[in-house]
């Protein structure tokens, strides 16, 4: 495939944050982006250059999304893989819909991992009421995940027994899960990766998360691992992409052990949470990298400029010592801005609530304590748990 030239439009599945900071990436290397999305007020559209108000699967709408751009990619993994195979008649598209189908399903994504050769936490599916009899003790506590549809801890139940865990899939509608055992962890990693469709593959450094709720609260970059560890993790998220002849940016979350070893936790197939450092921190950031891969272009250097920590910033903010229980308080970004090396990123979503992302803020230093200490002061202007 030739390279798509800038002034082409390249479209988009999905409205949220990271549609808008892709769409800003790829208007500054001069691409105009159409993005498809049923909301009407979503964070990408009102960026975008053309915003198509319609669902995934309104073929009218992907049509006129295909025949409008030269390439397409999604910003979520959970756009029906038919949407994807059916937008590739008009249009090239990245990822394919066989990569996406892997990461939307945890008890594919588990086998196809498995079958990779790479870690896993131990687990059992569950997908009928025969796989919850003779249940392993050894399997407890566990936390009991849908297969389809969770993300920042949605359709996840800790469970410290068999009859608590048959009792939660109950409660979930008997859909297909998968029982995970819940183990004790040094840390968690994650690796954002690019691959193109030749096969050139890059890594940014591993990023180091602690999640509150569920839900990514800090990265910090590069992760506090030895170079040993860092390679295996690098290494295994290379390996997943060629088996899965990924094309695009993903990324692969990890469990690292008291031992040391290292397990997959799942696989994102877009650009991640934990990567936003990159766009402040990074030569190229995950963003660009996903307009370079879709217009056939070199992909950029993922050399890390400085060391970075990244702060989520929740709807829960709005909501601080209100008495009323509505969104009444405004954080305090004149004080968050003061901080030398704070770069703020708000999404532009008019409603706050509690558990959604507003925003982030990235703190760069020169070292990493600097930056750490940094993002203590931001931490405590926002009056969240800072990053340790």
């Amino acid at each position: 495939m030739d390279a798509i030239p800038p002034g082409s439009w390249l479209g988009l599945l999905g409205g949220g944050q990271l549609g808008r900071m892709f769409c800003m990436a790829a208007q500054s290397l001069g691409y105009k982006v159409c993005v498809l999305d049923p909301g009407h007020d979503s964070p990408a559209g009102a960026v975008a250059d053309y915003h198509i108000a319609a669902d995934y699967v309104d073929e009218a709408a992907l049509t006129e999304l295909g025949l409008c751009c030269r390439a397409a990619t999604t910003e979520f993994e959970n756009v029906p893989a038919a949407a994807l195979e059916f937008l590739a008649r008009h249009c090239s598209v990245s990822p394919d819909a066989a990569s996406v189908a892997i990461a939307q399903d945890r008890i594919a994504e588990k086998r196809f991992i498995t079958a990779s050769g790479i870690g896993v936490a131990p687990h059992r599916v569950i997908e009928r009421e025969d796989d919850l009899r003779a249940l392993d003790a050894q399997l407890f506590p566990a936390i009991l995940k849908s297969a389809r549809m969770g993300y920042d801890g949605k359709g996840q139940v800790p469970v410290e027994t068999a009859d608590a865990a048959h009792a939660a899939w109950h409660a979930m509608g008997r859909m297909p899960c998968v029982l995970e055992k819940k183990l004790a962890l040094r840390l968690e990693v994650s690796v954002v990766a690019c691959r193109t469709k030749d096969g050139s593959a890059v890594t940014f450094p591993l990023s180091e998360n602690a999640h509150r709720g569920g839900i990514l609260a800090t990265s910090i970059a590069p992760a506090r691992v030895d170079e040993v560890i860092a390679k295996r993790a690098r290494d295994a998220a290379l390996t997943l992409a060629s088996r899965m002849n990924y094309v695009g940016v993903f990324c692969v979350e990890f469990f690292v052990l008291s031992d040391d070893s290292l397990l997959v936790n799942e696989i994102a197939p877009r650009p991640h949470n934990s990567g936003h450092y990159t766009i402040d921190a990074c030569v190229t950031s995950q963003y660009e990298q996903q307009a370079r891969v879709m217009a056939n272009l070199p992909l950029g250097d993922t050399s890390q400029m400085m060391p970075s920590v990244m702060l989520n910033i929740l709807g829960d903010q709005w909501f601080a010592g209100s008495t009323s229980g509505e969104a009444t308080h405004e954080p305090d970004w004149l004080s968050v801005l003061a901080v030398p090396g704070a770069k703020l990123h708000l999404y532009g979503k008019r409603e706050a609530r509690r558990g959604r992302k507003m925003g982030h803020v990235t703190c760069v230093a020169p070292t990493l304590s600097e930056a750490l200490a940094r993002a203590q002061r931001v931490a405590g202007a926002l009056s969240i748990a800072p990053a340790t």
